[in-house]
């Protein structure tokens, strides 16, 4: 068994409608059934959804105050008044003030821009920006992604003298600002039909209604945008992206260009994931790590060879930004791990001097590493604050439940998924144990396992290259419109191999039967490799991952992206013949470790009788609890590291020896009524005269050589030798043969001399007791030893079947 890290769900669609949908668009019933569980369920919606076009924008004016923004700006540019963009740090916050700034200077407006130092002054308006702001003669101050919540700020800026429009897309508070126009579509009175703009949406919209056309020339800013602040992309949204990815394929951008050279993006192939994974992170990293200027300054410039430095840095800043985040990640994982083990549903990670712009990505990693609602601080000694921020789970409304601890807050602001915030330090550990209070009265055990939602189960036959491709008609995908997944059971193990420099991901090679002909696929598991060692070559697989299509040498063959995958039957690893059973067992704890719901160490089996007197030590030095199996005696722990552990609860079993009769390995596999992985390494210590059986000729052989010289000393080792010389058998064969003609009655011992019987009982060799427990050991050697990988597979599954019937038939009496 392999169990997968979520629960694993298929969306239902209506026959009736997918079946429409098909008709109505020439579409497979694949394709249409994934349109139906996108809410795709007209023929008119699947028109807008599949050809995004520019009747797609709704009127900006419908949006709330939008005219009073338009008007003010206009008055603005008429009377020749100083404006000043504010915006913010983020990938976001960046598209969002150059939009504007394109914006104003199609208009002819005077302006600047400002955007906060995270670290020195962090996210929002403030006070000493805004007194800056009014020493520069300022007269109108455009907020954009940012100001929704900035009540006092704003109350501010018009007690200075200055004007200001707050446009934003965060939630709205209970209390809002009153500038002269608040335009946010989330505003509970905002007409506006679509709500999930990003900031950078809301400024394109403001474009929109100030140039009274949609502004095509901004659409590659807004997609940026759009998509690295994870916007659902559907309606207007999606309209954005797909528009601006389409002109993005020859952007008149330079630092767009440059952006995608560097990350090593062909412009004709930019999707959306580009943008998430490799345009959004370098534009984040300077306001990450210093800076947004030089992010702004990139997407604004018309200077190609400015913009290929810019993108340089940024692309450095960037590298920069992913080591500070290994530390950091191992540091805050360490703690997070201690609360999970505490029992805390929802996790508070703080410590000194943390750079704030990175702690967004480190909560990221730790709601993926352990599925709980997560707040990470860094805590200033010098001020006594500590800047936060928190992401959370699909059942945890982060923002509404920040709410409800608001009096423990200095400020805070965000989403339902994700917040920040400032918080004194004396309030971090109130705060906690608050909101893990309100965490463990909202959730149960199954919200705390992350929920993976696939689009169907199919077989490989059902997705040929053909149907592949028409995914593409579903694209940009995202938060709000993920790229289809699929489950596929019940697929063969043909071949696994370590991918990377740092062998961190894996390639399968899977197939399944269909009639007499076969059908493979290549699975990717992108950071997946610790999960090699736990997937046997005899092991059925189901898997969950992104169907497409990899091309090399002008052949083009399906492939699978793993996101997941589960094997639901017992598995058996087939170890015999290892030469270091150290290293093999350093590897295991490895990769159990590395693997979350697998226990980090595996039983160790043994068997009385094979010689392992140092293995209790040997043992306790790897970490491994081991336990040996007695005649008589039954299962029982041999090392420090087995006390106090329950043998029936371990999933992971080394049977490490020989057993010395099947029976003895049965009973074993019967008390582990938990296994799940069975590794079978049948490491066979014991001495040549303990191994092999003479066959029956080999026995006449040397009974007459022993008849034809009589009597002799039994400590005599010289004839011994002569012994093995005319038999070609070892002396300790025929100290073997000795004891069974012994136990038959062949020969006797007496006054220290092997002495013939004269006229012996005939007597059939399987009545001597060594030669009996022998065979029995031979038969063990020639399964345990012979047998295929999956023969034993098959034997350890009836095995398992038997105890389950035992146990039913019992439970049952």
């Amino acid at each position: 068994m392999l169990h997968s890290k979520a629960r694993w769900q298929t969306g239902c669609a209506e026959s009736s409608v997918v079946q429409k949908l098909a008709e109505a668009h020439h579409l497979d019933t694949l394709t249409a059934r994934l349109l139906a569980l996108r809410g795709i369920t007209t023929p008119e919606a699947a028109e807008s959804f599949l050809h995004s076009r520019q009747d797609g924008f709704h009127d900006p004016f419908l949006m709330k105050d939008m005219k009073k923004a338009v008007d003010r700006i206009r008055l603005a540019v008429e009377h020749k008044e100083f404006i000043r963009i504010y915006g913010d740090y983020d990938a976001d916050g960046v598209t969002s003030t150059s939009l504007v700034m394109f914006l104003l200077r199609k208009i002819k407006a005077r302006f600047d821009y400002y955007i906060p130092h995270r670290v020195r002054e962090g996210y929002g308006l403030n006070r000493q920006a805004v007194e800056k702001a009014a020493e520069d003669g300022v007269d109108l101050i455009i907020t954009v992604d940012t100001g929704v919540s900035a009540v006092e700020q704003v109350t501010y800026i018009q007690e200075l003298g200055m004007d200001v429009i707050v446009t934003d897309h965060h939630e709205p508070p209970d209390i809002l600002p009153q500038p002269l126009a608040l335009v946010n579509p989330k505003q509970a009175d905002c007409p506006y039909p679509f709500k999930h703009l990003a900031g950078v949406g809301v400024a394109f919209k403001l474009a929109h209604a100030l140039l009274d056309r949609v502004p095509e020339e901004l659409l590659e800013l807004a997609a940026i945008g759009t998509v690295a602040d994870l916007m659902p992309l559907h309606g207007e949204n999606r309209t954005i992206v797909k528009m601006g990815l389409k002109r993005m394929q020859q952007s008149a951008f330079p630092g767009i260009r440059a952006l995608l050279k560097i990350a090593g993006i062909e412009s004709q192939q930019v999707t959306s994931t580009h943008l998430g994974f490799a345009v959004g992170p370098r534009l984040n990293a300077s306001g990450r790590l210093g800076s947004a200027n030089n992010s702004v300054e990139l997407l604004i410039t018309g200077d190609s060879g400015r913009a290929n430095e810019l993108a340089q840095l940024l692309d450095e800043l960037n590298q920069e930004r992913q080591r500070i985040v290994r530390e950091i990640n191992e540091e805050a994982l360490a703690i997070a791990a201690e609360q999970v083990q505490k029992g805390n549903t929802f996790l508070v990670v703080a410590k000194p001097d943390w750079n704030e712009g990175v702690i967004g990505i480190v909560a990221s990693k730790i709601v993926e590493t352990y599925y709980r609602p997560t707040i990470v601080f860094s805590m200033n000694d010098e001020s006594g604050l500590a800047k936060g921020s928190a992401r959370s789970i699909e059942s945890f409304d982060m923002y509404e439940n920040l709410t409800a601890c608001r009096e423990l807050l200095e400020h805070f602001g965000g989403h339902r998924s994700a917040a920040g915030m400032t918080i004194k330090q004396e309030h971090i550990d109130a705060l906690h144990r608050q909101l893990d209070h309100q965490a463990k009265a909202l959730l149960g055990p199954d919200d705390l396992v992350p929920v993976i939602r696939a689009d169907a189960a199919c077989h490989l036959k059902d997705v040929p290259l053909g149907w592949i491709e028409q995914l593409q008609k579903l694209e940009p995908f995202g938060a709000g419109n993920p790229s289809p997944q699929f489950i596929v059971e019940n697929l063969r193990l043909t071949d696994l191999r370590l991918l990377g420099r740092d062998k961190k991901h894996m390639k399968l090679v899977l197939s399944e039967s269909q009639g007499e002909s076969t059908v493979q696929i290549e699975a990717l598991g992108f950071g997946k490799a610790h999960l090699s060692e736990l997937i046997s070559p005899t092991a059925r697989l189901d898997v969950l991952g992104e169907l497409g299509i990899n091309e090399w040498n002008g052949i083009r063959r399906p492939q699978l992206t793993l996101k997941d995958l589960r094997i639901t039957e017992i598995q058996l690893f087939d170890w015999r013949g290892t030469a270091d059973a150290a290293a093999r067992m350093d590897s295991l704890k490895a990769a159990l470790a590395a693997s979350e719901g697998c226990p980090d160490m595996p039983a160790v089996v043994a068997f009385a009788g094979m010689h392992h007197h140092a293995l209790p030590q040997r043992m306790d030095a790897l970490g491994c609890p081991l336990w040996i199996w007695r005649a008589g005696r039954g299962l029982k722990p041999a090392n420090e590291r087995a006390q106090g552990l329950v043998f029936g609860q371990m999933a992971d079993i080394v049977l490490y020896s020989l057993p010395t009769t099947l029976g003895a390995a049965e009973q074993v596999l019967a008390q582990a009524e938990c296994l799940e992985r069975c590794y079978a390494m049948f490491k066979d210590e014991r001495s040549s005269a303990e191994t092999g059986m003479p066959s029956r000729d080999q026995f006449k052989l040397v009974y007459g050589s022993v008849l034809k010289q009589g009597s002799w000393d039994v400590k005599d080792q010289r004839l011994m030798t002569l012994f093995s010389r005319r038999s070609g058998l070892s002396p300790a064969m025929i100290e073997f043969m000795l004891t069974v003609f012994g136990e038959l009655g062949f020969i006797q011992e007496h006054e220290g001399r092997y002495v013939p019987v004269p006229s012996p009982a005939k007597q059939d060799l399987s009545k001597s007791a060594s030669y009996q427990e022998r065979m029995k050991l031979t038969e063990v050697e020639q399964f345990c030893f012979y047998s295929s990988a999956s023969e034993l597979h098959q034997w350890l599954l009836k095995q398992r079947m038997e105890t389950s019937k035992e146990v039913l038939e019992e439970t049952t009496k």
